[in-house]
């Protein structure tokens, strides 16, 4: 992991070199993915069919058979551990109810004038769900993404899974029965974001597609953005720590590896005012380390793109936060809910030393699919919201549209819409 000091000369330009990530830009991965997307909307099942066979080594006869049957989500549900499906239905059930909380109902008020106005409420009609395979499994991202859009109330869930060389983890498939998802297809990259986008034969168009995936799959949504809605464009996976020196070392080491362990590109970031602290755990992480059954990936992540930041206090710490807009902050201190008016800009923010950011990835309730690479500036973790959206309403009485009318015939002139001004002044008396 690289060291840095906040009192470095050259501090700002480390920083930003080691955490810009510009993933999804790469013109070539660009190029391929529009040709996908491009084939799979002209020739649909056959397309993807050949696809399928390409990059995850399934070969079928037919188009149907890409799509798991209810019989098979079920066994897979009766075989899981007892033990993997009590945790599966708990953590369903705390993520269900946190999302209940974000539910919004339409509204409408009367003014003076007798004019009603309001908003209207409503789930879309139907959602498809990316959920990644290959390197791991996410059973954890099926009750994600499908349990609040089910909050939401939308009509038809629809979940592609990539399946290579044709296996299916029951974890996964347990998961998406747990979490009410209508219908499951062995589908995975770029073409999968086609066959929601566009629809084919058997794969029915969805309205917005969710959930995080690889450099083709973020790309491929990037793309198609306008067609249908998405969340967001995920980058790898981040974590940063401020801690006042006081946690366990080993602690805040496996929250950096938590993170690192994803892939080679995701970054953990250690923010600490206290240099012989930071020091403990460097040796936490050496010593612990060769111990991870992912140990290589961990080492990739740290040496390539970690780092440890000496600061001057926990307060410049908060500030260089926001600079970075972290996916998962970890305010690992003795008081965090004393800096918390001062963060501005997280996926999600984890408080105290005993809130390890993996309780946020499986069971505490709140969304594990939250922005990365800075857009938690201006991006929010995913929710209800995402999958209800809002109609205006607006009905004027015929006292009412005396006043409004006047006043939109005046603006409609003054910006040379004729039209406008008059179907507001045939309503006038």
């Amino acid at each position: 992991m690289q060291r840095l000091a906040t009192t470095d000369a050259d501090f700002a330009a480390r920083l930003r070199a080691l955490t810009e990530w510009e993933a999804g830009l790469d013109a070539a991965v660009e190029q391929t993915v529009a040709g996908i997307l491009a084939d799979v909307r002209a020739r649909g099942d056959a397309a993807l069919l050949e696809y399928t066979a390409r990059f995850d080594r399934l070969q079928v006869a037919a188009a149907s058979e890409l799509e798991i049957s209810r019989e098979r989500i079920d066994a897979a549900l009766a075989a899981i551990p007892a033990a993997q499906l009590g945790a599966l239905e708990q953590a369903a059930a705390r993520v269900r109810n946190y999302h209940e909380h974000q539910r919004q109902d339409s509204w409408q008020y009367r003014d003076a004038e007798g004019n009603l106005l309001g908003q209207q409420i409503t789930a879309l009609d139907r959602v498809g769900i990316y959920v990644p395979g290959g390197k791991a499994s996410y059973p954890s991202s099926v009750l994600m993404n499908a349990l609040p859009a089910h909050v939401a109330g939308v009509g038809e869930i629809i979940m592609v899974v990539p399946a290579p060389g044709g296996e299916l983890n029951d974890l996964v498939l347990a998961a998406a029965a747990i979490a009410g998802v209508d219908r499951v297809f062995t589908l995975g990259g770029a073409q999968a974001v086609a066959a929601l986008t566009y629809g084919t034969a058997t794969v029915p168009a969805v309205d917005k597609i969710v959930g995080p995936g690889n450099i083709f799959v973020a790309t491929a949504k990037r793309q198609v953005f306008g067609r249908v809605g998405i969340d967001m464009v995920a980058g790898p996976s981040e974590i940063l720590v401020i801690c006042d020196g006081s946690t366990d070392p080993d602690w805040v080491a496996m929250d950096l590896f938590s993170q690192a362990e994803h892939d080679e590109n995701a970054q953990a970031i250690l923010l600490c005012p206290d240099a012989d602290y930071l020091a403990q755990v460097e040796a936490s992480i050496q010593r612990l380390l060769p111990t991870m059954e992912r140990a290589d990936i961990i080492r990739a992540s740290l040496a390539g793109r970690g780092a440890m930041v000496l600061t001057r206090d926990l307060e410049e710490a908060v500030a260089v936060s926001n600079q970075l807009a972290p996916e998962h902050l970890e305010l690992s201190v003795a008081d965090p809910e004393s800096l918390l008016p001062a963060v501005r800009h997280a996926g999600a923010i984890f408080m105290g030393r005993y809130t390890s950011e993996s309780l946020g990835d499986y069971c505490a309730g709140p969304n594990h699919v939250l922005p990365t690479s800075r857009t938690a500036r201006f991006f929010s973790p995913l929710g209800v919201y995402d999958f209800q959206k809002r109609s205006s309403l607006i009905m004027c009485s015929e006292q009412g549209v005396q006043a409004l009318g006047r006043i939109a015939s005046v603006l409609a002139r003054g910006e040379q819409l004729t039209a406008h001004a008059r179907s507001a002044e045939y309503r006038l008396k």
